[in-house]
């Protein structure tokens, strides 16, 4: 057999391996004993151990599965399945501006309360939100919703603050971009069943309407599950990867140290600023693309199955990137790069495509009673569908990056918390501004160029970071600096092992 012959043979046994080594402790690893620490054979699938990096992060991806996965399949029908968008564009400015001021501190708070705590307290936040809408449904009660989404921006933060952290500095330097591919693949797909319950519920409305109470029963039912299910994860001290490795973290926290910490990121990581210009784009768009195509061009079933078109190319979208930023042919340094440039392309072509679109209709247009919006028995549905895929598509891969470009700079779960609080703040900000900027009713088309130009200049404010700071491996010695932990406490079996003296 020809080298060239074996070539998949050798990378399928390479992907077996990495598989193998997320499952099955690595020999010679000093895994603690217990239940938590044994895995468990199914036949031919083998499950991780309950203790394990991929074990809590499926956790958490079904948490966000449950919670803002639901979330998403709501509001990507747009108007938080209302027919008039203005409600939910002032709940979703209050949650996002709430968000965007408590998840600064929220990796403060993270820290020193733990992930499982903010986890659970954060889900909650979801099933208030979605009760918030059932009962407008009865009462138009404004109030009731704006005050629903302050209370779940809070939240919000500690849920987004703790799933970024668990992501980002659980697994090792080399599986990060498949973790995040996991994590996202996951989560949508939560926006793609709960896509299900309103087109089942709606596939008879081809008109636009608001959608049925029994829509958002179903929902409120899965938010508060996500939250219980946030309790079955265990400490970040009793996490233990497959070489023996711990996570990194601060193990005795107060709120002075976590404050410190906060101002101490900001000092030593300066460069982090560059990146805030892509975390302040990559929530804007959404409001553009739930209200101002999905809900003011289509049907009410019509929304549905483009939600669920839209959060299934999500997950399309963090499988492909997430698994080639963890290709072990190239280096960390060049991946950036190369993806740095994949993203610039997508950006103009996509978005491109998106301006052909914008040119169809207006928002007067839109609003006008004799405007006939779009089912998918209409004729020229097809190039409209293909273009919200391709948005869902983008919006993961741009946050798929924006995360592998985060883990990149450190290992520490403490700092990592930080620039998870960073990012879902700015991020949050963002998406506040954007609902404002829609309730005040500008033109369409005013809203697509401020996405567009938001996405071009946020990349090249971000380049320099990119293309200079992330480095082919962070030395454990360098992420200590920022914990109360020790070498021996986390390094791996053999680095532990190989670093003693000998006789």
């Amino acid at each position: 057999m020809s080298d060239i012959e074996k070539q998949p043979e050798i990378e399928n046994k390479v992907v077996r391996e990495q598989q193998r080594e997320e499952d099955v402790p690595l020999p010679g690893a000093d895994i603690p004993t217990g239940w938590k620490y044994k895995s468990l054979n199914l036949g031919l699938f083998r499950l991780p151990y309950y203790a394990s990096p991929k074990a809590q992060l499926i956790l958490v991806a079904f948490t966000c599965f449950l919670c803002p996965g639901m979330f998403n399949a709501l509001n990507g029908m747009g108007g938080g399945g209302q027919l008039d968008t203005f409600t939910a564009n002032a709940s979703n400015a209050a949650l996002y501006a709430a968000f965007a001021v408590t998840a600064f501190l929220a990796g403060t708070v993270t820290n020193r309360l733990g992930v499982k705590i903010a986890l659970a307290i954060g889900g909650t936040g979801y099933s208030l939100y979605i009760a918030s809408f059932l009962s407008y449904n009865y009462d138009q009660n404004k109030g009731f919703c704006i005050f629903a989404g302050i209370i779940l921006g809070i939240c919000a933060g500690l849920l987004w603050t703790a799933q970024g952290a668990i992501m980002m500095s659980y697994p090792k330097e080399k599986s990060k971009g498949r973790y995040i591919s996991w994590f996202w693949v996951i989560f949508n797909f939560g926006g793609v069943v709960g896509g299900l319950i309103p087109l089942g519920t709606n596939i008879n409305r081809n008109e636009a309407a608001t959608v049925s109470n029994g829509t958002y029963i179903g929902f409120l039912v899965l938010t508060f599950c996500g939250a219980l299910m946030a309790c079955s994860l265990v400490k970040t001290t009793q996490v233990v990867r497959t070489d023996g490795s711990h996570v990194i973290m601060m193990v005795h926290p107060s709120w002075a140290t976590e404050m410190r910490g906060l101002v101490r990121t900001l000092v030593e990581d300066w460069y982090i600023i560059g990146l805030f210009p892509m975390f302040w784009a990559s929530n804007w768009f959404y409001t553009y693309q739930f209200n101002g195509v999905n809900a003011a061009y289509f049907s009410v079933r019509t929304r549905a199955l483009n939600s669920i078109l839209y959060w299934t190319s999500q997950m399309i979208g963090a499988t492909v990137f997430g698994y080639s930023l963890d290709y072990q042919g190239l280096s960390r340094p060049l991946k950036a790069k190369i993806c740095w440039g994949a993203l610039m392309v997508l950006t103009l072509a996509i978005w491109g495509g998106g301006y052909d679109f914008e040119k169809r209709f207006t928002r007067t247009d839109a609003a006008s009673d004799d405007f006939v919006v779009k089912d998918w028995t209409s004729t020229g549905y097809v190039g409209p569908m293909f273009l919200y895929m391709f948005y869902g598509f983008f919006d993961s891969v741009w946050q798929t990056s924006v995360y592998w470009y985060m883990g990149s700079l450190s290992n520490n779960s403490r700092k990592l918390a930080c620039f998870a609080g960073f990012y879902k703040g700015i991020q949050s900000a963002g998406g506040a501004v954007a609902f404002g900027v829609d309730a005040a009713k500008i033109p369409y088309v005013n809203e697509f160029g401020s996405c567009w130009g938001l996405l071009i200049g946020g990349l090249l404010i971000a380049a320099p970071v990119i293309f200079t700071k992330v480095r082919t491996t962070v030395a454990i010695d360098e992420d200590l600096k920022f914990s109360d932990e020790t070498f021996d406490e986390v390094a791996p079996t053999a680095q532990r092992r190989a670093s003693e003296p000998h006789e």
